[in-house]
């Protein structure tokens, strides 16, 4: 049994150790005997979407972000949209959740169009919202698992969800989408999006168990649940986040 990652735009797209991420994944696999392969892709290299089980974009600056428009936007734009309505499992982390919408609009009113994958607006904001983030997904809950999630958020753009789209959770602490509805990311299909940085996935076990046994389900059918592993040291370092007054 092998999940197969597509690490889109690795050298531009990497703040606050967002690569993280998928070591976690990997190493996640690799404890239960589950071979894992991640392939870079970037500018100019062309995108498969049959040949990955899941598809991870992480945060960028603005600069790094205007790069890759034209080659993300252009290039590989019809079959990122096809794959997530096709159901690949796919985790965009704030630039590359922004991306993954339908305009990005500028403080002066100027959009900038984006891949329109999830049916979500960003509008950009002179002050940000910065600091460590604690959020409730109740749907972790319902499979029995730790519903808290735990990252840090530095952006500016806040994000607004269309009616076909659902928050990936509700916020306890932080800003969320738009310091305003208490949202904090977005599900749609098989694609989950979060502002957390920080790394994400290393700080919420139950988070990459998720993403990693959805990816597997799809591609193999008889595939039931992921074996359990010992989460304890990752437990405390959550335990401390949501207790600590920083």
């Amino acid at each position: 049994m092998e999940l197969r990652i597509c690490h889109l735009y690795p050298d531009l797209l990497n703040l606050y150790g967002d690569r993280g991420n998928l070591l976690t994944l990997k190493q996640r696999c690799q404890w239960r005997g589950i071979d894992c392969t991640i392939t870079p892709i970037s500018l100019g290299d062309p995108f498969a979407a049959s040949d990955y089980d899941l598809v991870f974009m992480g945060g960028g600056q603005d600069y790094e972000q205007n790069l890759l428009y034209e080659d993300l936007i252009e290039q590989k734009g019809d079959a990122i949209r096809a794959a997530v309505e096709d159901g690949l499992v796919f985790l965009c982390i704030c630039g590359g959740y922004q991306l993954m919408g339908r305009y990005y609009e500028e403080q002066d009113g100027h959009r900038i169009d984006g891949l329109g994958a999830i049916d979500v607006r960003t509008i950009g904001r002179p002050d940000r919202l910065i600091g460590n983030t604690i959020h409730e997904a109740a749907w972790l809950s319902g499979q029995g698992s730790d519903p808290v999630l735990v990252g840090f958020e530095n952006h500016s753009g806040r994000t607004y969800l269309g009616p076909g789209v659902r928050p990936l959770a509700k916020v306890r602490k932080g800003g969320g989408n738009n310091g305003d509805d208490q949202t904090e990311g977005a599900i749609y299909k098989n694609a989950y999006c979060t502002y957390s940085h920080g790394s994400f996935l290393p700080k919420n076990p139950a988070m990459a168990d998720h993403l990693i046994e959805t990816a597997l389900k799809r591609r193999y059918p008889e595939f039931e649940e992921l074996l359990p592993l010992d989460d304890q040291l990752a437990e405390n370092a959550r335990k401390y986040l949501v207790n600590c007054n920083c």
